[in-house]
């Protein structure tokens, strides 16, 4: 009887393992995957495409003495298998359970968090710098993609190896579909040449040269410009790297164990920096993920055997930004769409199709796209920047330095703000409105519901500066008057009014109150809208009549709605307690009514885990429940002589 992937003990049983053993152990680590990540969700089909690699690094170092850095970390799942934590994989990406990223609290095999792209390199000649100054002899390896090398930190992290004679391996892994065969076989032909003790002992011998007195700095100069000339007429697609100081290994097979660890062993022996190019296929060993690799990158719940993915029910947020941005270029010839290697999953598939002029995918390069924008808007055009809020951070300068000061017209379309779950702290957007409303001449909007966003983009194309739109992950209500008519015989009375936009030009979308009460007033923000609704709910069964007012916008800062006569105000975010709007709105209401109580319903002064939203509103008091219960207790301690009704929850 086989054994199953739970008998094995890894990584230590790789090393007695045969290549057709390894081989065999591919087909069972690929069942497994398809088996839990259908059921948990989460990136499969780059997974499914590093298994031999993943393998192959195993075999040949030994992790941990030898540091493997996954570039993102996002294809670690192999990984974290052959280091023995097969059994994780039931709670992957949930709450309390193993991350899907590398965490070095989780594992010594993990030598550093990574959740953003193009950083391995970087990483990897700082931990080589440390090996060597400290007398330490290990391997250290850096794995990227050929996604992640359009990066700009990639080429730094190459430009500063290129100074460098340090020990690295950098393992190049290309999922790219297009080798050319006859280019492909030249490269193998001399990465097999470069692998032999003749080519090494020769390249040793030509720096050995260059020492001699009087002839050795024309003899080294003549080989040189040989080896250089061979180099270019053979080697058309390793000559950068070449050129950046790296010794070229490849393109090897990346499914193909015996070329992928010769290519390995081979790196291990040449004493400087080294890359390794291997080709290998996203999605491979099940058509579903091999014919839809986009689609099976980061996915949820599936079906393994028809390979067909839970939907979820209504419209996405996303979806209705992209619509949103694609009338505003149907209506206006000057918009422009800019994605940084997102295109679909920030809803802009449609509008690459139907303006393939008018959009731009800079690749993994968001600092790029920004400038980039800049440069579009400064000449009259009008960029949409489509990014996520975790990965717009990688841009701040360029926002503030490129934009802003320039007060240039760059609409900004923030996706995945406030937490986003399975992904957890590198992923969390949850940063963006502490740090873009610090930003002279930044408008930042908050809209909640399909209505709102469509608002929103129109109204920032009419506004002659930069504009920042941010909106949740998940499910976004086509009405984000919803759920109002239950309210209807309560208390409170529900009202639509909205805050003059017209009497106060900085004032550019204005606040709405949907609740009018007499005791609190919640001010929520974006999707918050619908938490602070429940908590109006819940307050009314205890006695206690709240308003609630939708905070559409939260800079410039709207408090036309600010009701005097209420003297305790609850503001919910779903951003940092830190420079939040939260912390801004209560200073401004502080120095209008010093008798003012306000309650700040934040995420704390740290980075959050990954788990479902629910739980992980529930842990920091963010659920309905544990903010109206807070309200609730605060105004008790502040208002003693009055009986207050048991909470009933």
């Amino acid at each position: 009887m086989s054994k199953s992937i739970y008998d094995y003990n890894f990584p230590e049983d790789l090393k007695n393992m045969t290549v057709d053993e390894l081989d065999l152990l591919s087909y069972q680590i690929r069942e497994f995957l398809i088996e839990k990540v259908s059921a948990t969700g989460g990136h499969l089909a780059p997974n499914l495409g590093v298994v031999e690699l993943s393998l192959a690094l195993h075999k040949v170092f030994n992790s941990p003495e030898d540091k493997i850095i996954w570039d993102v970390g996002h294809q670690s799942y192999v990984h974290k298998i052959l280091t023995g934590r097969a059994r994780g994989f039931d709670s992957l990406r949930t709450f309390g359970g193993m991350s899907g990223f590398p965490k070095v609290s989780e594992s010594p095999h993990d030598v550093f968090d990574t959740g953003h792209s193009s950083t391995a390199i970087s990483l990897a000649m700082g931990m080589a710098v440390s090996r060597d100054l400290k007398g330490d002899d290990y391997d250290v390896v850096a794995v990227i993609g050929d996604g992640a090398m359009t990066g700009g930190l990639a080429f730094e992290g190459l430009n500063n190896i290129s100074e460098s004679s340090r020990r690295v391996t950098v393992i190049l892994n290309d999922n790219g579909m297009s080798i050319a065969p006859n280019v492909g076989g030249l490269a193998k032909h001399l990465s097999n040449l470069r692998t032999s003790d003749p080519y090494l002992n020769v390249k040793k011998a030509i720096s050995q040269v260059a020492n001699l007195p009087k002839v050795g700095g024309f003899l080294y100069k003549g080989m040189r410009n040989a080896k250089e000339h061979m180099k270019y007429a053979l080697l058309p697609k390793g000559v950068l790297f070449e050129e950046l100081g790296l010794t070229y290994l490849g393109p090897v097979d990346g499914h193909n164990l015996y070329e992928l660890m010769e290519a390995m062993e081979a790196a291990k022996k040449i004493d400087g920096p080294v890359l390794i190019h291997a080709i290998t296929k996203k999605g491979k060993g099940y058509l579903s993920a091999e014919l839809n690799p986009d689609r099976f990158h980061g996915v949820g719940c599936f079906n393994p055997c028809t390979g067909l993915i839970e939907k979820s029910d209504g419209k996405s947020y996303s979806a209705v930004a992209g619509e949103s941005i694609l009338a505003l270029a149907e209506e206006h010839d000057d918009v422009v769409a800019v994605s940084a290697a997102m295109c679909d999953a920030t809803g802009l598939g449609r509008f690459s199709k139907i303006y393939p002029d008018r959009f731009f995918d800079v690749g993994i390069a968001e600092a790029h796209g920004v400038t980039f924008s800049a440069g579009m808007a400064a000449n009259g055009l009008r960029p949409v920047v489509a990014i996520y809020s975790s990965f717009l951070q990688r841009a701040y300068d360029q926002i503030l330095e490129d934009v802003c000061i320039q007060n240039l017209p760059v609409i900004f379309a923030i996706d995945r703000a406030g937490v986003v779950g399975a992904d957890g702290e590198t992923h969390h957007g949850v940063f963006d409105i502490s740090y873009l409303s610090t930003m002279p001449n930044m408008t930042i909007f908050t809209p909640n519901g399909e209505e709102q966003v469509r608002e929103a983009f129109q109204k920032a194309y009419e506004i002659n500066g930069p504009v920042a739109i941010r909106y949740p992950r998940g499910v976004c209500p086509q009405n984000s008057e919803a759920a109002l008519s239950s309210h209807s015989d309560r208390e409170n009375e529900v009202v639509t009014s909205t805050s003059s936009t017209r009497k106060n030009a900085d004032i550019l979308l204005g606040n709405k109150r949907i609740f009018k009460g007499n005791e609190v007033d919640i001010w929520a923000v974006g999707r918050m809208v619908e938490t602070g609704k429940k908590v109006v709910e819940k307050l009314s069964d205890n006695g206690i009549k709240a308003g609630l007012v939708d905070v559409k916008q939260v800079k410039p800062m709207d408090i036309s709605l600010f009701n005097d006569n209420i003297h305790t105000i609850a503001i919910l975010e779903d951003g940092i307690e830190n420079g939040g709007f939260g912390q801004k709105l209560a200073a401004k209401l502080s120095g209008i009514n010093s008798d003012i109580k306000v309650i700040r319903i934040t995420w704390p002064d740290k980075f959050v885990e990954h788990g479902d939203v629910a739980n992980l509103e529930k842990k920091y008091g963010m659920d309905a429940d544990s903010i109206a219960e807070r309200i609730y207790e605060e105004r008790k301690t502040g208002q003693n002589t009055r009986r207050f009704r048991l909470f009933r929850f």
